[in-house]
């Protein structure tokens, strides 16, 4: 037996989520079982538990789009009895049971080695929002923005993405501008490398679509309104990237940032990505960070106050990362 929580729905098609003992029997087919050693609550994963999202494609669900942990027994030659791997995306927690539980069975081809400078608390601290950070500051070196090319900026700084994403353009040199809705948390982002903090409602609400020149790439995490606006603000060849969505899927923007300054928006995915993406992304982490930056961006709680944890996400009373200990006591 080992404890999960599950996503079910009853025969009204009213969603619950609770935590419960299951059966190893029950795991899904997969070629790899693993120990999961913690997991993490992220965004989607908060819209999955409280059903305010229809994130959870097929019912029962184990959430959790992240995970690490020690492989069990293995199918196929990538792993061995033994080794610790880890898992972003592919679906996880979506439309096959995901980390926020004791096992788990998994296809090869969705995992990684886990890094040999990373311990597995501190992966999870790093989780989806730090990888997707990194992906979106990979994107930004590949398309030419350089330290000395100006300001970046990051939107929802506040949230895990934006908070790994101003750590690592600061370690890498870079000017970092970080929007946030909560004026409290400025000296917070400054302790992560931020030069400047400026309210959100800067970016948040219609305006031009060609606006003063300022930033001369973006990390945005938050969409609608405030990425076109992002866009709108970039300089002449700039660069932006697109992960997030938390004020909106929409995108109701003009396409003059992009015709007549040549500005670049970059969509980035981080479930579906490439093994060579992943692995690349991975050993950049490993270099980048050090051991504070997993201390100062994350937090601990045990599996079975992950529910009301996620709750507190939406409400957006969450700080940086939420590393979920899958380990008994």
């Amino acid at each position: 037996m080992f404890q999960a929580i599950v996503i079910d729905q009853d025969a009204d098609r009213l969603q619950n989520c609770q935590l419960v003992s299951l059966d190893e029997s029950l795991l899904p087919k997969g070629e790899v079982q693993i120990e999961v050693l913690y997991s993490t609550l992220n965004y989607k994963d908060a819209l999955a538990i409280t059903g305010k999202s229809p994130v959870v494609r097929s019912f029962p669900m184990v959430p959790g789009i992240d995970l690490v942990g020690k492989v069990t027994h293995c199918d196929t030659d990538d792993f061995s009895t033994g080794d610790l791997v880890l898992l972003n995306g592919f679906g996880v927690g979506e439309k096959h049971w995901g980390g926020l539980a004791q096992k788990a069975s998994l296809n090869s081809d969705w995992l990684i080695p886990l890094p040999h400078k990373v311990e597995p608390k501190q992966a999870m601290a790093v989780g989806t929002a730090g990888y997707t950070a990194m992906l979106s500051v990979l994107a930004l070196e590949k398309h030419g923005i350089k330290p000395s090319d100006g300001e970046i900026l990051v939107t929802g700084a506040n949230g895990g993405v934006g908070s790994f994403a101003i750590r690592l353009l600061s370690r890498l040199g870079y000017q970092v501008v970080a929007s946030t809705g909560r004026p409290e948390e400025s000296e917070y982002l400054m302790s992560l490398g931020a030069c400047e903090v400026i309210d959100r409602g800067t970016l948040s609400e219609p305006s031009k679509p060609l606006q003063k020149e300022r930033w001369a790439g973006v990390v945005d995490c938050v969409g609608s309104h405030t990425l076109v606006n992002a866009c709108a603000t970039t300089r002449y060849g700039g660069v932006v990237t697109a992960c997030g969505l938390a004020q909106g899927m929409d995108f109701p923007a003009s396409v003059a940032p992009f015709i007549l300054r040549g500005v670049t928006l970059v969509g980035i995915d981080s479930v579906m990505r490439p093994k060579a993406d992943r692995l690349e992304a991975w050993q950049r982490l490993s270099e980048l960070l050090q051991p504070e930056d997993f201390q100062h961006i994350g937090h601990e709680i045990p599996l079975n106050q992950a529910i009301d944890m996620a709750h507190s996400l939406l409400d957006g009373k969450v700080r940086g990362r939420v590393i979920v200990s899958l380990q008994d006591g």
